[in-house]
């Protein structure tokens, strides 16, 4: 017999199966010898009063011994099946490619980035020299901006796939089991490239391949059919299938695209700062306590706030995490967010962005939003004054309009500059932070301070053009065999919604292949 229950505990007893099977035992009215064995289906922290629980949701398992469940997929041979490309070897790009090898297809990935251990060099130039490698650096290379930018696993997207299904196959490839039973799950930037690099193994393993230093350059296309892909300038590649995975920061995607009229569209995004606060202020708040208990991890939060007509939202929270200079271009300052797996780093960061409509930036070009995000980031970087010094301002003093005499000690490593960030932000920006911010503190409880830095910009938050398509086939509405996917395309935003939708790009291959 199974039963599904819920029990709760307290932190310290959640590692303790003993405890755990006693209160099982109770909640079903059973001796404790007749629960044979028992699964956490699920497990959240309820933090809401001050005496904060852990809720688990468990399959116990009654006067019988579970069957052990075997999930790992056998993917079979495609070397020699009929091929697909994928340009982008993200998180889309990477589930895409395993899921045309379970269809019978041969992914083959194209990557303008560097594999994951040659990337490593690059970013220590980013954070120590202030120098971008427009090919390969957080955003472009294995795994792209997924593999160094946290690893955070939580998504509202479960009625677009199988989010279970990509949790597995992270745990297959060597992620913690947790991931699959957490609430908020979270693999961590320092296990990211094992994992990852663990994938692309499989995939070659499979017969499919993988190619780095590999620019798009150009889209084959004959009577409104794709044929394939030019590379670096030069290297011509043949499919008359392509997943366009190319992530929300390849602009020279879009302007390929625009320049061949091929349809794409200006879509709204956010745009703010990074907000990093030392982690025990958030902690204090969110658990109630001095001293946050040692079987307790960082807490973390989420703010939304209505000012007139649009919405602030923090985005992309990063507990005991770091803020990371995540520019793909010269002269240009993009700030985000990550935290190693154990979270342990002394501040906690997160993304506070306001909505930007497609009312706010004049014309019909379907560049204009993108332009209106490079002009920000441009005037950010020169803002900071070079080598990606990034402009920051305690935010009590942004709020009352007051240059910060001094920044507090922070995580971003190339450094910061006291400025006015009322003259990089456009205006209904500013305005709209300056009004929420306070909110937030009243909502949270220390949250409103001048211990707490503005870092700027956190500008790429989602594409700032759509790549349309059709909601049945994926495939681009003018182009047979063209499928825009996940990030880049506007169709997800995070790891889990960008990996289901590149396995559904393959699935809708496999319809029409």
């Amino acid at each position: 017999m199974q039963k599904d229950i819920e029990i709760t505990l307290l932190p310290h007893e959640v590692e303790q199966s003993e405890v755990i099977k006693t209160k099982l035992a109770e909640a079903l009215k059973l001796d404790e010898d007749r629960i044979k064995a028992y699964d956490v289906l699920k497990r959240s922290i309820d933090a809401r009063s001050r005496k904060v629980i852990f809720r688990l949701q468990v399959k116990v398992f009654v006067d019988e011994v579970p069957v052990p469940e075997i999930n790992t997929i056998n993917y079979p041979n495609v070397s020699d099946a009929k091929p697909v490309i994928i340009v982008g070897a993200g998180p889309a790009g990477l589930f895409a490619a395993l899921q045309c090898i379970e269809n019978g297809l041969k992914p083959i990935i194209i990557e303008r980035g560097k594999d994951v251990k040659q990337r490593r060099r690059d970013l220590a130039a980013i954070n120590k020299q202030g120098i971008v490698n427009t090919e390969s650096n957080y955003c472009y290379g294995e795994g792209g901006a997924g593999t160094y930018s946290d690893g955070k696993l939580y998504t509202r997207s479960n009625k677009r796939g199988d989010i279970n299904k990509v949790l597995q196959a992270f745990v297959d490839h060597g992620a913690e089991k947790d991931i699959l039973i957490d609430a908020r799950p979270h693999i961590g930037t320092n296990k990211l490239p094992h994992i990852i690099t663990a994938i692309k193994d499989t995939i070659l393993n499979a017969g499919g391949e993988v190619m780095f230093d590999s620019q798009m350059t150009d889209i084959l296309i004959e009577f409104g059919k794709v044929k394939g892909v030019e590379i670096n300038f030069e290297d011509k590649l043949f499919a008359d299938h392509i997943i366009l995975a190319t992530g929300h920061s390849a602009r020279d995607v879009y302007e390929l695209l625009n320049s061949k009229n091929i349809l794409i569209e200006a879509k709204p995004f956010a745009l703010g700062v990074r907000i990093e606060h030392p982690q025990e202020i958030i902690d204090s708040a969110q658990y109630h306590c001095d001293t946050r208990s040692e079987f307790l991890p960082p807490a973390y939060y989420s703010l939304v706030e209505q000012v007139g007509a649009r919405g602030v939202f923090s985005f992309c929270m990063c507990p005991g995490g770091i803020i990371a200079p995540c520019a793909t271009g010269d002269n240009e300052i993009v700030v985000n967010g990550w935290s190693p797996s154990k979270r342990n780093n002394p501040f906690a960061n997160s993304g506070t962005v306001v909505q930007v409509t497609l009312n706010d930036v004049q014309g019909y070009d379907p560049l204009r939003m993108l332009n209106f995000q490079s002009e920000i980031e441009k005037l950010a970087f020169e803002a900071g004054g070079g080598n990606l010094v990034a402009p920051a301002q305690r935010m009590i003093d942004f709020v009352h309009n007051k240059l910060s005499i001094d920044l507090p000690k922070n995580s971003y490593l190339p450094g910061t500059k006291s400025v006015m960030l009322d003259n990089i932000l456009p205006g209904f920006v500013s305005e709209s932070l300056k009004a929420a911010l306070p909110v937030f503190g009243k909502k949270m409880k220390g949250y409103y301070t001048n211990e707490a830095i503005l870092v700027g910009v956190e500008s790429r938050t989602s594409s700032p053009v759509r790549i349309p398509r059709d909601k049945e086939s994926f495939q681009h509405p003018q182009i047979k065999g063209l499928y825009p996917c996940a990030e880049g395309a506007g169709y997800a935003g995070g790891i889990i919604s960008a990996a289901i939708d590149g396995i559904n790009c393959a699935n809708a291959i496999l319809a029409t292949a």
